[in-house]
Formats: C-alpha cells, structure tokens, sequence
C-alpha cells in the first residue's frame, strides 16, 4: 500500500522529477510523458464512469472501467520505473493476464454490437463520447509508450496494453450506445 504523508515536495521545483529508484529526469523526459498521458487517460475515464451508470449498463461498464482505471495506475508505475535492477523492490510490471482480460471483454462486448458499415464519430451519448475520448488520450500515450521502447528497454506488455485498452475503450463506447445502434456514423463527403 502506498502511503502519502506530504501532497508537496518542492523537488520538482526545478523542472525534474523522480523516477521508481530515485533517478532524476526532466519533466519533459519521454517516460514522464508517457505515465503522464496514461495518468490524463485514467482521468477521463473517471469522467466517462460518471455517465456510464444512467445508460442501464453501467454496472457491468462500470465495473469494468474500475478495473482498467486500477491498471492504468499498474501501467503508470510500469512506465515509472525503468527497466534497470531495483535493490530495494520488485517492480509492478504490466502482466500479459490483463491484456488478456482486455481481450476477453472486447470479445464479450463485440459480439452483441450491430455491423459497422462506416466509421464512428464520437458522441451518441456522453459516456460514449467520454470513452472516445479516453481512446484518444490512450492513442497518445501508446505513442509515446512506443517512443520509448525505441529510445530504452519498456515491459512489452506495457505497450500491449495501451494498443488493446484502445480497441476495448472503442468497443465499450458502442456498447453504450445501445451496442452500436445510437452510433452517429461518418457519411464522407456530407457537406462539401
């Protein structure tokens, strides 16, 4: 359990931050940004949890966004704690089960949503619209995820995660919108 005692430090003060281990990056440091951008993503997921629950499948959502926001913070620290020997702990790494679950529940979900015949513009309803959101925060911070597993060792599951929490935010927001029958669809070209 984590314990917090003092909510200010002013060791940031400077522009740098710790990583899991002590050493200190600049705040713009690719690693920062990427457990940043998780941390944006888990935000609007909270939001997206606040509007679920009218849709009369808020609690199977959820329950299942409580458990996606638990893992961001999983992921979070992941990200935060580089690929190095860390003498004082084991690290908390992404684990290929809950990419797995990921996959289960976006599989669970899929199979009840009406076909897509054109792509699907956020909205239909405010949990939705939420969720597409949150997709594109998570989009983002897949980016940067990828950015430094280029730059420096990263958990692999890591990245796996992101790619697949985008996907099931995608196929949870259809689901909200009455499995995909209040979707509002793109029509290419509308008002040119």
């Amino acid at each position: 359990m984590v314990t917090l005692t003092r909510i200010y430090t002013r060791g940031g003060d400077a522009g740098q931050t710790s990583l899991v281990g002590g050493r200190r990056v600049a705040k713009h440091d690719l690693r920062v940004e990427a457990f940043g951008t998780v941390d944006e993503a888990n935000a609007v997921i909270g939001l997206a949890r606040l509007h679920a629950a009218p849709s009369g499948l808020g609690g199977e959502a959820d329950a299942m966004l409580g458990r996606i926001q638990n893992d961001l913070f999983d992921l979070g620290a992941d990200l935060a704690t580089p690929e190095e020997p860390q003498p004082k702990h084991t690290p908390l790494r992404v684990t290929a089960a809950q990419v797995e679950r990921l996959e289960r529940e976006i599989d669970a979900m899929n199979a009840a949503l009406a076909p897509l015949n054109s792509f699907v513009l956020p909205g239909g309803s405010a949990a939705s619209a939420h969720l597409h959101h949150a997709r594109t925060v998570v989009r983002r911070a897949e980016r940067l995820i990828s950015a430094l597993t280029a730059a420096e060792p990263v958990n692999p599951e890591a990245l796996k995660y992101a790619n697949r929490l985008s996907d099931h935010l995608f196929v949870l927001a259809r689901h909200l919108n009455d499995d995909g029958r209040k979707d509002v669809l793109w029509i290419p070209g509308a008002h040119r």
